[in-house]
């Protein structure tokens, strides 16, 4: 099969400022095909010992009927990469015929085995024939074209079987396992895990296979995020169209792991991106299925016609401009935040401000600020502020019968404020048309709200004491205030921005998937300095939480220990859910500290590059704990290893005792 045609013209999406799907080449895998038009496929992987064929099988049966098109199961060597045929054949007796991924690192003879048995097979360029031993090597280009023919002869045999058996393949390339070979000549980068992935597809290509799909996956939203898109426009300079698997590694669980990865997931998907997608839980994998059928139905309700879709010159121009022309003011593989001035804390330097809508609550009694972060005591007529206490709250025309506490803003609807008596940490907010012609404005603070789709940038060149809200009722709403961010770019304006989404009724895990998606891929691209939720049928206190989580996971704001915590596979030596839940409940308290929490060596080190420490299995009753990228302690038994790691952090001095 030849490689398909497809026009180019730079860029990595079809549309920076509405939804339009980018259409791929597509790949058959199994009886289940991905990309083209076909709509965005969802799979997981299994948690179960593969060589428990009953275990395995009774677990892959359950995640099918959560949702699951592809099952991965990990094969760590020649007799788990066997037993997928004993798998495969009862998945068969009982009437699955779902495609079977199996997961590689460091085996290739497993993969080769693998290969042909089922209906597809990952590979990481960081560890399939490479190595990582974090040493820094000064390759000369010689020394390097060396290692690369090296990788070929131990690469093709596996691309040949692929060919032969129809089996696909993806090249899944991890930010936290990039060899040392892309290390030392890339560094740990997005340019070096699209470069990882590069080399093996273009092997690929030497070899006439391109049943490929590819990954960039990452902890780090900001890095996942510039990764894919650098892939996607690096492909397209090539004259390749490969489909996308969409992920965010080590999520976490619960609240905090589905903002994290509706983030990552949501924001490309918003860019018309992505063909499967699955999302890495520290929970069951029959519990990811849904949060990616949630995420990908939101885009597939939004697609129209597929058929209107397919790239081409018209679809790739740009408003107000194409992206050649405009990356001058904007990056988009690169995070950098929109310059703006500081007009009390709101803007500058400020991290991002977080808004709570009160105008329907009960403003009779100060427990409502509990909700917000707020603590208040009866008895000592005072609050306590926790690490998620919200910045300004919405009363909208309410006025409250009780006093704030004084760290807390408040915004009034502006003729409401204009009637206070004490205007004392109160603020007003305008429509665009009062503002313009109002005589009486607050001298050191004024919030303004205008419609995304109706901005006018003339009309903000001489603000000042003025923060700017933006908002839309558009479908497509981070694609619409993205737009009105460029022509503030493109303006010089560098007024302050909050940015305001309305969900109105909606369910809980909706409402968290779509306010991270929406706030999210906004964030990442260094737009926003504040947001503000309007949903109603949500607790106040998740809605804050909600606000705060999105920050966190965005990287612009830190108010909480981060979790890196892979979702558990067959090479997991410990109960992974059990002990990140002991690990969350002794070091919850300590913000900013970045905790990595791993099942095995596969998933250690590398894969938490950016914890500040490492708790990974290493054996049977056996942790090795990290400070960083450095090992402390080896062979811990798992009775003391929590308390060990705390040791640690105690030693390093970010030890603080819970309140």
């Amino acid at each position: 099969m030849q490689k398909e045609a497809i026009l180019l013209n730079g860029g990595y999406c079809n549309s920076l400022t509405e939804y339009s799907r980018f259409v791929t080449r597509e790949v058959q895998i199994g009886d289940t095909p991905m990309g083209a038009h076909h709509p965005i496929r969802i799979q997981s992987m299994t948690t179960t010992d593969t060589m428990d064929t009953i275990a395995t099988v009774e677990q892959t049966i359950r995640m099918v009927e959560s949702g699951c098109e592809y099952v991965r199961i990990t094969a760590p060597s020649i007799k788990e990469a066997e037993n997928l045929a004993n798998i495969k054949k009862e998945l068969r007796f009982r009437g699955y015929n779902v495609p079977l991924v199996a997961d590689i690192h460091f085996t290739p003879n497993a993969a080769e085995v693998a290969a042909r048995l089922i209906e597809k097979v990952r590979v990481n360029p960081g560890n399939y024939a490479d190595k990582k031993k974090f040493e820094n090597i000064d390759y000369t280009d010689g020394a390097y074209q060396a290692e690369l023919e090296r990788i070929y002869q131990k690469f093709a045999p596996l691309v040949k079987v692929c060919k032969e058996y129809g089996t696909a393949m993806r090249i899944g390339t991890n930010h936290g396992s990039l060899s040392d070979r892309i290390m030392s000549r890339y560094g740990d980068t997005p340019h070096g895990m699209v470069e990882s992935a590069m080399e093996f597809i273009r092997m690929c290509e030497d070899l006439n296979f391109y049943n490929l799909v590819i990954s960039m996956k990452a902890s780090n939203t900001q890095v996942m995020v510039q990764a894919y898109r650098l892939l996607v426009e690096t492909m397209m300079k090539e004259g390749m169209n490969y489909p996308l698997h969409l992920g965010v590694t080590e999520a976490g669980d619960g609240e905090d792991g589905r903002i994290k990865s509706a983030v990552g997931i949501g924001t490309l998907l918003a860019d018309g991106l992505g063909d499967t997608i699955r999302v890495s839980l520290t929970e069951d994998p029959e519990f990811e299925a849904p949060v990616a059928k949630a995420l990908a139905k939101r885009f597939e309700r939004k697609s129209g016609s597929p058929k209107s879709e397919v790239r081409s010159e018209e679809a790739i121009s740009f408003q107000p401009s194409n992206l050649s022309t405009f990356q001058s003011f904007y990056n988009p593989f690169q995070y950098k935040r929109r310059n703006t001035v500081e007009i009390e804390n709101f803007g500058g330097h400020q991290f991002p401000r977080v808004i709570i809508n009160l105008e329907k609550e009960n403003l009779k009694d100060p427990a409502i600020l509990n909700g917000v972060g707020f603590k208040y005591s009866a008895l000592l007529d005072k609050y306590n502020l926790t690490d998620q206490a919200c910045d300004m709250v919405y009363l909208g025309d309410q006025l409250p019968s009780f006093s704030f506490p004084g760290g807390l803003k408040q915004l009034y609807n502006y003729s409401t404020w204009l009637g206070l008596t004490d205007q004392q940490n109160c603020h007003p907010l305008f429509d665009i048309a009062d503002f313009l012609n109002a005589e009486v404005k607050d001298e050191r603070l004024n919030f303004v709200k205008v419609k995304a789709e109706d901005l006018q940038v003339a009309q903000l060149q001489s603000w000042h004491n003025a923060v700017l809200v933006l908002t839309t009722e558009k479908e497509n709403a981070m694609q619409t205030i993205r737009l009105a961010f460029i022509q503030l770019l493109e303006a010089g304006i560098k007024i302050p921005v909050i940015i305001e989404r309305n969900f109105g009724d909606i369910n809980l895990e909706d409402f968290q998937l779509y306010s991270s998606t929406d706030f999210g891929g906004l964030l990442l691209d260094g737009f926003g300095d504040g947001i503000w939720v309007n949903v109603y049928n949500i607790p106040l206190e998740t809605i804050n939480s909600t606000s705060f989580g999105i920050l966190q996971a965005t990287r612009t704001r830190i108010s909480k220990t981060e979790y890196i915590s892979c979702p558990s596979c067959g090479r997991t030596l410990f109960d992974l859910q059990e002990t990140t839940q002991a690990i969350r409940a002794r070091t919850s308290h300590l913000k900013g500290v970045k905790i990595g929490i791993m099942g095995c060596i596969v998933n250690g080190p590398g894969e938490m590059a950016d914890a500040d420490y490492g708790y990974v299995g290493a054996g049977v009753d056996k942790i090795t704990l990290y400070r960083g990228q450095e090992v402390v302690k080896k062979n811990v038994k798992t009775a003391d290893a929590i308390e060990e790691l705390i040791g640690i952090i105690r030693e390093d001095g970010n030890w603080i005792e819970r309140e």
